[in-house]
């Protein structure tokens, strides 16, 4: 199902314990119908140092991770960015797959060109998922020369 380019995908989302309204993306209308939640991650990081659970992406950031995986803590489903960003992955990430893969920093995709459409999808739902990562514009401008 994944290919290459998402090797080492492990989240963002909109609401809940894993976001900081300061710097990463919240809705205040979620899309959800009556008696639905938003789904909600923290991110369990082991890369060699140690193994620590995060419960915002900005912490996970700050600690320069690059090895996580989100779990869900909450939440029956995804939220209107959730899903836009799952479908802009067109099948390439589920939405667990994009969550693990915004809270790590300095590893592939974010530092590495998108050479094939499979990453190109994915890099477009990180972007659509985590718009406040710190390396957005690095990924950004990869997914602009691949398009041209």
């Amino acid at each position: 199902m994944l290919s290459v380019a998402v090797l080492g995908l492990v989240g963002c989302s909109g609401a809940g314990p894993d976001t900081d309204a300061s710097e990463e993306p919240t809705s205040s209308e979620t899309g959800l119908g009556a008696g639905a939640s938003p789904v909600v991650f923290a991110f369990v990081c082991d890369d060699g140092r140690d193994t620590e659970t995060y419960t915002t992406y900005s912490a996970v950031w700050e600690a320069e991770r690059t090895a996580c995986t989100a779990e869900r803590l909450t939440g029956s489903e995804p939220s209107t960015q959730q899903q836009a960003a799952v479908d802009a992955a067109q099948d390439d990430a589920t939405l667990v797959e994009l969550a693990s893969t915004c809270a790590v920093r300095g590893t592939a995709p974010w530092t590495a060109e998108v050479s094939s459409d499979a990453q190109a999808h994915v890099a477009a739902g990180l972007l659509q998922y985590c718009p406040g990562h710190p390396e957005t514009d690095r990924l950004r401008d990869a997914l602009t020369t691949y398009r041209s």
